[in-house]
């Protein structure tokens, strides 16, 4: 509870639980668990989210519908076969992109290896 109250990075503070609790209306829960409320006019929308607060574990279409860009709420079902499940920022982690390990681009690697730079 003292968590709580006195820093934000450890999920919702005093003042979002009671303002949830009294204002909020619950619209949706996404993937990762993250609660998403609007108040009776909706004219404010917000996110409780599950585990570590950080906005990439919101899914681009539940961060439509956060900014107000969209009306409507997400959907769960992918609505195109070639749509993948949304991933949070990667940075940090095993599975960030690194161009060194990367097996795409040996292509490119072959075309600069014929190259032989002009000299006068």
């Amino acid at each position: 509870m003292l968590r709580e109250i006195f820093t934000w990075w450890n999920g919702q503070t005093l003042g979002t639980r009671l303002w949830t609790y009294f204002s909020g209306i619950p619209v949706g829960v996404d993937s990762q668990g993250n609660k998403y409320y609007h108040n009776k006019k909706d004219t404010k929308r917000w996110v409780i989210y599950a585990d570590e607060v950080e906005s990439t574990y919101v899914n681009p279409e539940w961060n439509n519908w956060l900014r107000f860009t969209s009306k409507s709420k997400a959907s769960e079902d992918k609505k195109y076969e070639w749509q993948k499940n949304h991933l949070s920022n990667q940075t940090g982690t095993e599975n960030a992109y690194d161009p060194e390990k990367s097996t795409t681009n040996d292509s490119v690697k072959k075309r600069n290896d014929d190259y032989i730079k002009w000299s006068p």
